[in-house]
């Protein structure tokens, strides 16, 4: 029996989640794990997806990337559908389409965009607090967005990831940093090829010791030149951190 390559858009709140990745212990919850439960559900077949970003406990994201073969006569752009009728109510697939069989979300040039967000307020926000990491002192975003352009192009970002990271390569290119204020959020929006093991949340911890001026903007070259984690700030929390989503090669995606 024939098979066809499906590629899903995973929406989630990453807030009773232990994660992304697949974990085998019946007690740990998984994105991954109950989107295989879902599509055995609605398919018959044991599936396991491949996702393009195992996001940690806690991280949210608004377009996650799963792929998994199936025999199944379910349409590929009806998955989502079908799925969303089995998923908890806070994990949701975006959208769904085939892929070329040969596709696989993490061997394809990519370009990936997380954003972290402050809640800059002198008092917590209850209806936040699982979205935003708050912090009570004024931070200045036009200093953080000073900072941020000095992570532009590629670099050796040892100071910026986890010293327990498994990657071969702490290369990587950042495209583009922005950083916003919308009311009383301080948002940090970063595009790049790709991105190590806490990075983000490293990155994004430096850029708020900038922001309430604890580190000066141009510090940021000497704490890229250092390959040292203990020369950049701290690791900001994980519930302030959204995978955005990918935008892929047209080319990667035509069948």
């Amino acid at each position: 029996m024939s098979t066809k390559r499906v590629m899903l858009i995973v929406g989630y709140d990453g807030t009773n989640y232990n994660g992304w990745a697949y974990q085998p212990a019946d007690n740990v919850v998984t994105i991954e794990g109950i989107l295989n439960k879902a599509i055995h559900a609605a398919t018959g077949e044991d599936i396991k997806v491949i996702g393009a970003s195992r996001t940690d406990a806690g991280v949210h994201a608004y377009g996650n990337v799963a792929v998994f073969d199936t025999a199944s006569t379910i349409p590929p752009d009806r998955f989502s559908y079908a799925l969303n009728h089995l998923l908890p109510e806070d994990v949701r697939i975006v959208s769904s389409r085939q892929v070329p069989d040969e596709f696989h979300p993490r061997h394809v040039d990519t370009r990936k965009t997380y954003e972290y967000r402050f809640l800059n307020s002198r008092e917590e926000i209850p209806t936040k607090r699982l979205y935003t990491y708050h912090m009570n002192i004024p931070m200045d975003e036009n200093r953080m967005q000073e900072a941020g352009v000095y992570f532009l192009g590629e670099h050796d970002f040892t100071s910026f990831c986890n010293v327990n990271s498994q990657a071969e390569s702490h290369v990587r290119t950042i495209y583009d940093v922005n950083v916003t204020r919308i009311g009383d959020e301080v948002i940090i929006s970063i595009t790049g090829n790709g991105f190590l093991y806490n990075m983000v949340r490293i990155i994004a911890g430096t850029l708020m010791q900038v922001g309430i001026g604890k580190k000066q903007p141009d510090e940021i070259p000497d704490m890229i030149a250092a390959q040292d984690r203990t020369v950049a700030g701290p690791t900001a929390p994980a519930n302030g951190l959204f995978l955005m989503g990918y935008k892929y090669p047209d080319e990667a995606l035509e069948l």
